[in-house]
């Protein structure tokens, strides 16, 4: 990519100025690297000498239990299986910097997200939220809306989105048949929806 990490923290740290506290969302479909750059992002900030924290979407997925009931458990990942009301209300209550938040945290080998697992502290300047649907412009998805001081949106092309999720469901070591599955009934068709529905980014990257 054009932009390294350290030149896109760099100028995150320029547009932050002396804001008490900075949100930064990382958006993209699955398979486009989001994780890896927002571990790499929080590194490159406090290189800097800033204080920063991840803070993932994936860990308001519901229950497998509620998905099931629902007849979702197939579609994990599309926009009605996550909590967004709750990851929206963990939003808002990080936003001003002035209490402690405790944020749940996916576990993909279990399947389950894990409460209270991260500590989203007023120390923390920067706070890099990634996930899926930070950007999406549909349903209650779309109050995300403004409450993100940067945005850099992940969109590699559909051959490589393919190729890194076979390499995801591989090594979780389902069977082919199964890994086929996640990727062309679920994940594929769900990393369109989220490049055909996003609102504009401050910065978009073809390769994370």
């Amino acid at each position: 990519m054009s932009d390294t990490v350290p030149e896109i923290a760099g100028e995150i740290v320029r547009r932050a100025g002396n804001a008490r506290r900075f949100l930064v969302a990382i958006a993209g479909p699955p398979g486009a690297g989001k994780s890896t750059m927002a571990d790499h992002l929080a590194a490159a900030l406090k290189a800097q000498g800033e204080s920063a924290e991840v803070l993932p979407m994936d860990g308001f997925h519901m229950d497998n239990a509620i998905l099931i009931e629902r007849g979702l458990l197939a579609r994990k990942g599309i926009p009605e299986t996550f909590d967004v009301r709750g990851f929206i209300d963990i939003v808002r209550a990080v936003r001003p910097a002035d209490q402690e938040v405790l944020v749940p945290v996916f576990d993909r080998s279990r399947e389950i997200a894990i409460a209270s697992a991260r500590v989203v502290s007023p120390e923390h300047r920067f706070i890099v939220v990634e996930g899926n649907y930070l950007l999406f412009s549909q349903g209650k998805w779309a109050e995300l809306e403004g409450m993100f001081d940067y945005s850099i949106m992940l969109a590699p092309p559909i051959e490589v989105l393919e190729a890194r999720l076979w390499e995801r469901w591989r090594g979780y070591r389902l069977s082919e048949e199964a890994a086929h599955a996640k990727v062309y009934e679920n994940d594929l068709p769900n990393g369109r929806l989220i490049l055909e529905n996003r609102r504009p980014a401050d910065i978009t990257l073809a390769i994370a």
